[in-house]
């Protein structure tokens, strides 16, 4: 049947019983595909093929796509192909796909998401939104150049990213004469490329997007080919929400509905397996257990919910369940853990930093989570593990993350949804990286938080004061550890229990490893910061004198405490100050080369946006500051 007929057919069920029509519409399954591979490999003129000739594009457009391919012949065709799939000014005026572009359309069998992802390598975080929500990769190759550098890293990230359906497309084969010995040559060179990375199958197609060989119906250009047209193997191809529909039944719960005091129900998307009214549940981090009663939607209730619906479960017990958790069966329950190894694609401009605390979006699931130093990266040309310090921009490496509370997951490979995890900067709120949980580490199986009997309460009514953090930040010289030295005399004086840890001083200790790389400047803080939080559990007034020049780890430290108890004190001095002061040299060693990474001089220091306190000690003496910070603080809470 062609396309013609189809399209006939249609507008004769439209026209005879609209409803039928909408019946059958409304059945159809869907497939999301992607397009990728090099640059210049044909991307979007197969996708504007696929639209000509579904028909599934505007009458006018169709018209005038028919009229100038009579006036002006095949080039006419081509360029129309290229508006029709052109859905960027910045696009069309650079000849290039900067962003993902998405398309729809249907055939009589099936409905179609297609995004059209670039093929250069500086766009490779495109490409991977792209494919993050795909059945199915649709990878071009130039039958004259053959495998490329794109089509190994795009091949390699959508097996990273667990499509199972590949389809290798060598497009162009109009510009080789239809040549056999050419299609073969590639798919043997490609098919020794994906065994090494783990592909077990793929699908090649010899095509030509530009004449519409082989796109929808059979070529007579290609008759030693005897396999599938790629609309034939993208309408019967199995998509993966029937295959997550026998898994394990997952629900991660998106919000908690409660409309009246008679309902009470948790909603969200199935990401995998079904559920029954009748059916005994769990909920996880908690493990508490319950019964089905009923699965609800707008429509109606109903009998079975699967995977790919969204529904909302009511229970039989008035269980702690809340956005964020995630609900199973009661037999068969995913993990929880808070240390992992993952799988990265570094997303950003800026490098990662080892140590630095990110939001992890998991799911509904938001943690906070830091990255250890990557065990490896990933040479994507010969699949070798090189060793690497941080990961830089499109760069895919492994490395092991601990986050602040268990996740509960799956790996990536049992489970997209509760495997794949985004890391979002704290500060600008930018997605720097895409993630795959492999596995959780060992360690975090078999360590677990020990119940003491005295609680941090009891300790802190012992000393009769609230436990708090004072930290002190400012340039070297600035005078933090002059004000905090006045003020702990101070709260010593009234009889308060405190204890004061000095940057130098820790740095002869503690942290006598590190040295002054942004890396080490972040470990430092955050080991400060750890010790700062087991102070406050002793019931402990703990001051902190560091430069902590990032206000990602200053943030950090502040999520650790309980509310109120993080005390942020910027001593504001400017540069020029307190490197007329340098009392102790550095500025002078920093301005010669002889000291590297000092902050101010060619290391950054982040100023507080919203401190607590703000001292300037350009106008305020030490002694006068020391006072104002204790008044204040007594005078918020006489029993500190």
């Amino acid at each position: 049947m062609t396309s013609g007929d189809v399209i006939y057919q249609t507008e004769a069920l439209i026209a005879e019983d609209i409803d039928a029509y909408l019946e059958q519409h409304q059945h159809k399954t869907m497939l999301r595909f992607i397009t990728c591979g090099s640059v210049d490999d044909g991307k979007s003129t197969l996708i504007g093929r696929l639209l000509y000739d579904s028909k599934m594009i505007f009458e006018d457009q169709l018209t005038a796509l028919e009229n100038d391919s009579k006036k002006v012949g095949t080039q006419g065709q081509e360029i129309d192909f290229a508006l029709l799939v052109d859905g960027l000014a910045a696009e069309r005026e650079q000849g290039i796909t900067i962003d993902v572009a998405y398309r729809f359309f249907n055939t009589e069998k099936r409905k179609f998401i297609v995004a059209d992802c670039p093929g250069h390598e500086q766009y490779t975080r495109n490409m991977v939104t792209g494919a993050s929500t795909a059945d199915l990769a649709v990878i071009l190759i130039d039958a004259r150049k053959g495998v490329l550098v794109q089509t190994r890293r795009h091949s390699y990230l959508c097996h990273l990213i667990g499509i199972k359906n590949i389809v290798l497309a060598v497009n162009k084969m109009d510009l080789v004469d239809y040549d056999p010995v050419v299609f073969d040559a590639i798919v043997k060179d490609y098919a020794e490329f994906a065994r090494s990375i783990g592909i077990e199958s793929f699908t090649a197609l010899p095509i030509s997007g530009f004449k519409g060989d082989n796109i929808t119906t059979r070529s007579a250009n290609t008759p030693w080919y005897k396999g599938p047209t790629l609309v034939d193997h993208l309408e019967t191809v199995e998509v993966l929400s029937s295959v997550d529909a026998d898994k394990p039944f997952r629900m991660p719960v998106q919000w908690v509905n409660r409309p009246n005091l008679d309902f009470r129900g948790f909603s969200g998307l199935i990401a995998t397996g079904s559920v029954k009214p009748g059916d005994e549940i769990r909920v996880l981090p908690s493990g508490k257990t319950s019964t089905v009663t009923r699965i609800v939607t707008l429509d109606s209730d109903l009998d079975q919910a699967v995977a790919g619906q969204s529904v909302t479960l009511c229970l039989a017990d008035e269980v702690d369940c809340s956005r964020g958790d995630v609900i199973s069966l009661a037999d068969n329950p995913p993990q929880a853990a808070d240390q992992f190894e993952a799988t990265l694609v570094w997303l950003n401009d800026e490098a990662m930093l080892p140590g630095r605390a990110y939001w992890l979006k998991l799911a509904t699931q938001t943690v906070s989570v830091t990255v250890q130093q990557p065990k490896y990266v990933v040479n994507v040309n010969t699949m070798e593990q090189l060793a690497a310090k941080t990961l830089e921009l499109n760069a895919i490496g492994v490395a092991e993350i601990a986050t602040d509370k268990p996740l509960v997951f799956e790996a990536y490979g049992d489970n997209r949804t509760l495997g794949g995890f985004v890391l979002i900067d704290k500060m600008s709120n930018a997605t720097v990286a895409a993630g795959m949980l492999n596995f959780s580490l060992r360690r975090a199986q078999n360590v677990h938080w020990q119940a003491l009997d005295i609680s941090r309460d009891a300790h802190a009514a012992l000393k009769r004061q609230k436990p708090k953090v004072l930290w002190f930040t400012g340039l070297s010289g600035s005078g933090k550890s002059t004000i905090a030295n006045m003020v702990e005399k101070r709260l010593h004086a009234v009889g308060k229990h405190t204890f004061l840890l000095d940057g130098d001083n820790v740095r002869h200790g503690l942290n006598k490893d590190l040295g002054f790389t942004e890396a080490d400047r972040i470990e430092n803080i955050r080991r400060v910061g750890e010790v700062a939080k087991l102070m406050t559990d002793a019931g402990l007034i703990v001051l902190t004198a560091f430069i902590s020049p990032f206000r990602a780890e200053r943030e950090m430290v502040r999520t650790l405490m309980a509310e109120g108890e993080f005390v942020e004190i910027f001593v504001d001095t400017p540069l020029e100050v307190a490197e007329a002061r340098d009392v102790k040299g550095l500025y002078k060693k920093a301005r010669t080369g002889q000291l590297k990474n000092f902050t101010g001089i060619d290391s950054p220091y982040e100023a507080p946006e919203k401190p607590d306190f703000r001292i300037d000690t350009t106008r305020e003496k030490p002694e006068d500051a020391a006072e104002r910070i204790v008044n204040e603080l007594l005078g918020w809470a006489p029993t500190i």
